[in-house]
């Protein structure tokens, strides 16, 4: 959810205008529009090669994940692996667009808790991959 629509849902829940504070979040989230719009593209232009970079990253710094047994060996896990980094890619460039954590929050972090555990995947590895995207995109010159 936006900040502006948190805001108005706050402000209706509570029967009142939108305070001048709000209001001012509100300004500062429109202004930086432009921005968080352009970032949002240049990742998503980018995302193969951040996903492939991650995956290298993660697969040499945890040769276990692609090892007989890992939780990525084989082409088929190791294309699972890479697909579940770029949907994560993808949740983070909701959460830029939106200026709000909560999809991200919500969907990638919670979602992975549970998902991961239940298969058994380490959740570290899942944590290498995600900081290698954010390597590789801190990199890419956004503006």
């Amino acid at each position: 959810m936006s900040i502006v629509t948190k805001a108005i849902v706050n402000a209706d829940a509570e029967a009142r205008y939108l305070s001048p504070g709000e209001l001012d979040r509100i300004k500062s989230f429109v202004g930086s529009g432009e921005r968080r719009l352009r970032i949002a593209q240049v990742l998503t232009e980018n995302r193969e090669r951040l996903v492939k970079q991650a995956g290298d990253q993660l697969f040499q710094k945890r040769p276990d994940v692609v090892s007989p047994g890992g939780n990525a060996y084989g082409q088929e896990l190791t294309a699972t692996c890479l697909r579940d980094l770029d949907y994560y890619l993808r949740l983070v460039t909701y959460g830029i667009v939106a200026g709000d954590v909560t999809p991200i929050e919500e969907i990638g972090v919670i979602g992975v808790r549970e998902m991961y555990k239940s298969l058994g995947t380490p959740i570290d590895g899942v944590a290498e991959g995600i900081r290698g995207m954010k390597n590789g995109s801190c990199n890419i010159a956004l503006w």
